[in-house]
């Protein structure tokens, strides 16, 4: 059996009939500790929505204008630091994804514009996906607590039998 830290607390998750089918360690900040908790993969949360909305306008405005060679600098800059910075506000996990997918340009060279927008584009697309997975990761969690609300609430006082028989009384302790 496992000690619990000070500021861990057990909850009880029980099933439609009153017995308990399991416990989840919640701890005082509201953490869960599951693998499966969305809230645990940003550690930042909106430092990673600010730059999030900073790499898509940025890849708008690259689509409208074309770039010279200082402006494609300028953006490779841009781009490892916004990289870099998302890193900081992300679990391992996420920051190790983040690593093998984003594009690392050269030091020294230039791209093109169209190996910058393929790879803003790319970083987007990725920031769409990690916030539609996190959405529907808090949606799914919502719907299993609503359920288990649900189920807490038709379910009956006490369990069968624990019922005293009218006109019985089960006090054991003296009267003054």
């Amino acid at each position: 059996m496992s000690q619990q830290q000070p500021d861990e607390k057990s909850v009880v998750v029980v099933g439609p009939d009153g017995r308990p089918i399991g416990t989840v360690e919640v701890t005082a900040d509201g953490a869960t500790g599951r693998e499966d908790d969305p809230s645990r993969l940003i550690e930042q949360p909106a430092k990673v929505m600010r730059i999030g909305s900073m790499i898509k306008q940025l890849l708008e405005e690259v689509r409208a204008a074309p770039l010279d060679e200082a402006g494609r600098k300028r953006l490779v800059e841009i781009h490892r630091r916004s990289v870099d910075e998302l890193e900081d506000g992300l679990s391992p996990e996420l920051r190790d994804e983040l690593e093998r997918i984003s594009v690392r340009f050269t030091e020294g060279t230039t791209p093109s514009e169209a190996e910058l927008r393929i790879a803003q584009a790319q970083l987007v697309g990725w920031l769409e996906g990690l916030f539609h997975g996190i959405q529907a990761a808090l949606v799914a969690q919502q719907m299993a607590a609503r359920m288990q609300l649900e189920q807490m609430r038709n379910m009956p006082a006490l369990p069968p039998g624990a019922h005293p028989e009218p006109g019985k009384t089960t006090s054991t302790g003296q009267y003054l």
